[in-house]
Formats: structure tokens, sequence, C-alpha cells
């Protein structure tokens, strides 16, 4: 296997620094909901639905993401997506009222939306160069990012320092991090023609797979959010844990996630993304099953921590293979619009579900989700063949 190149290294540092970026800004918002919350007077409702505008955003323009990836390229539209995403957050600690921060949070959506697709294909683009996987990392780095700009929020609200100086000064920081890192990124136009298919059946089988792809990217991300979600409501509603163990499960998903996909690169490089997939949704499936089963505070946090480790490259492994089947951001917005989906419906879904029964019957979804990941694997690819 070839090295690569110093431009490549070069490349690789730039694109992390942007997914830190991306992980970090709006993660400094999330510790300052309660203040944002209280400077408008808002009711439960009222900033609830504020929030949802967030996601609303990220959906209906996100569709929008390949379009400027064809038109300006994966390197334009990763780090001036990153800045806009940067002012964008300087606005919410100034918004009016309830309309304002709505729409700040709509347009705040579409722009991170953008930042995703542009990072994602740039970071593809620079694995090209590599010859083997890094997509993993980088969505570590992610990872890292988000930890870092959750830090620094709760920070910033320990010591009382009003939202809108800090939510200015932590985007100030992040437009320096990738007006510095544009300088790095690869030069020119993406290096893959879109490609076309004569066949009208053979573009929407193309389509097809990329929608199973967002499936299976989708499913993760739900594996993901119900742990997040509700993880800390089941060990203490359900399983009597103590306040301070609640939250382990939180930290134990997060912890094995980030570490899964640090050191996944490897893994994935030598068995390819479908048997990695495979073999952590079974993992992740399992864990949960025994978990729901035995209905114990140790094992649950365990099962936590494994469902993280085994769904650490499921997502990167997603937009890998629709990249490369629909290559210029296309593919990628397709799964990013089929995850998008899966967040708004899932939520609810489970909350309905817990009322009707219970929050453990409800925790079922992350074995179904492991199951589904199994079922659409092949949609993956062979590496043999590629």
């Amino acid at each position: 296997m070839s090295q690569p190149t110093p431009a490549a290294r070069r490349a690789r540092g730039a694109v992390g620094a942007l997914f830190f970026a991306n992980g970090a800004l709006y993660a400094n918002v999330v510790p300052r909901y309660p203040d944002l919350k209280a400077d408008l007077d808002l009711s439960n409702a009222a900033f609830g639905s504020a929030i949802g505008a967030y996601g609303f955003g990220a959906l209906v323009f996100g569709l929008l993401g390949g379009v400027l990836v064809r038109r300006w390229g994966s390197r334009r539209v990763a780090w001036v997506s990153t800045i806009a995403l940067a002012g964008n957050i300087t606005l919410l600690g100034r918004a009016p009222s309830w309309l304002a921060l709505g729409a700040v949070l709509a347009v705040g959506g579409a722009l991170d939306a953008f930042a995703d697709i542009g990072a994602n294909a740039h970071g593809l683009r620079v694995e090209r160069r590599y010859g083997r996987s890094i997509l993993n990392s980088l969505h570590g780095i992610w990872s890292v990012g988000a930890v870092a700009g959750g830090a620094m929020g709760a920070a910033a609200a320990g010591v009382g320092l009003a939202v809108s100086w800090h939510l200015a000064g932590a985007a100030l920081l992040f437009v320096l991090l990738a007006i510095a890192a544009s300088r790095f990124l690869l030069p020119g136009p993406d290096d893959r023609a879109v490609r076309t298919h004569s066949a009208p059946g053979r573009a929407r089988a193309v389509a097809g797979i990329a929608v199973v792809l967002g499936l299976i990217a989708a499913s993760a991300q739900v594996m993901e959010e119900a742990t997040a979600t509700w993880g800390a409501v089941y060990l203490r509603t359900e399983l009597g844990a103590a306040a301070a163990v609640g939250g382990l499960g939180f930290i134990a998903l997060q912890v094995s996630q980030t570490a899964g996909r640090l050191l996944g690169d490897r893994v994935v490089t030598r068995f390819g993304d479908r048997a990695v997939a495979r073999a952590g949704a079974a993992l992740a499936g399992g864990a949960m099953t025994g978990a729901l089963a035995a209905a114990g505070i140790t094992s649950t946090l365990i099962a936590f921590g494994l469902v993280g480790l085994g769904i650490g490259t499921v997502i990167p492994a997603a937009m890998r293979r629709a990249d490369a089947l629909l290559p210029h951001g296309t593919g990628l917005m397709l799964v990013g619009s089929v995850l998008r989906v899966a967040l708004l419906v899932a939520p609810p879904v489970v909350g309905v579900v817990a009322d009707a029964a219970s929050l453990r019957v409800a925790l079922t979804v992350i074995p179904l989700a492991a199951a589904l990941i199994l079922v659409l694997a092949p949609a993956l690819g062979d590496p043999r063949r590629s």
C-alpha cells in the first residue's frame, strides 16, 4: 500500500478540523438551551417547537446540499458552510422572539446539512488519495468536537457568561479554524465525474440502493438516539438506578462510539464495511436484547457501551457506499435525508410505545434496528469486488 502524499496528509488534517468544528458549534448551544428559553420566557411547548425547526430546516433544505457540491465543489461547500454555521449561532443569542429563534434554528439546520455533506464528500475525496479507510476516524473527530463544544457551553453557563457573548466567542474561534483549514484542503474540482446511466431502470435502481443505505444509516442513528434520549430515564425510572448512575449510560455510549470510530478504520480496511457493520449490529443488538431481558443496571450500562461500539462505523460505511454510487454529494444527500426523517419520527414513536406499554418494551427498537442493519447490509457492497 502506497504512502499518502504530504498534500493528502495536510488535507486529512484540514478536513478533520472541519469535522471537529461541525461537532463543536451547535454542541456549544445545547447547554445554553435553558438560558435561551428563560430569556424569551417561552413555555416548554413553544421552546420545543422552536428546537424542532432545526430538524425541519436540515430535512427540507438539506436536499440542496448535493446541488451545492456539484456546483461549487466539496472543498468550498465544506469550509464556507462551516463559517456560515458559526455566524448562525451568534444570532441565536440575540433572537428577540420565539419566531426569530425558530427561524434562526431552521437556517442553522440547513447550514449544518450543507456542512455535513461538504465535509463528508471532501473527506471521501481525501480517503481516495489514501487508498484506505479514514472516514471513521473523521467521524470520531466529530464526536470529540461535540464533547468539547458541550464542555465549552457548560463552562460558559457555569460562570454566568451571557449567551450572546459566549456564542459569539465560540463562533469566532471556529471561523478562524475553518479559514485556516481551507488553505490545506485538496484544490481543484472533485476528482470523480457524476456517473450517468443510459437506462432509466438502472438509474432508479442506483437511487433505490442509496435509499436503502439511508435506512442502514438511519437504523444506526435511531439506536444511538434511543440510548442517548431514553437511557437515563430507563435506568432511573424502571431499574431504580441513582441519579448519578443514570447519566453513565450516555457516557458509555459516547465514549465507546468515539473509540470505535477512531479505531475502526484499520478494521474496515481489512474486513470491509459490510462485514464490520454486520458484526457491529450483531454485537449491539445481542447485547441490548440480553440487557432488556435481564433488566439489570450493570448489564444495561455494558449494553449501552456495546451499542456505541457496534454502530460506530455504520453511518460512515453507508456514506462511503452512497458516494461511490452517486458522487458529488448526491448519494450523501439521499442518505442524510432518510436519516433525518427517521430522527423526526423515531423519538415520538418510542414515547408513544413507552406510554402504552413500558419504556423497556419501547427500547426493543434498538435490537430491531440492529436486525434491520443485518438484513440490509448487502447494500454496503463486497470489498472484494470494489
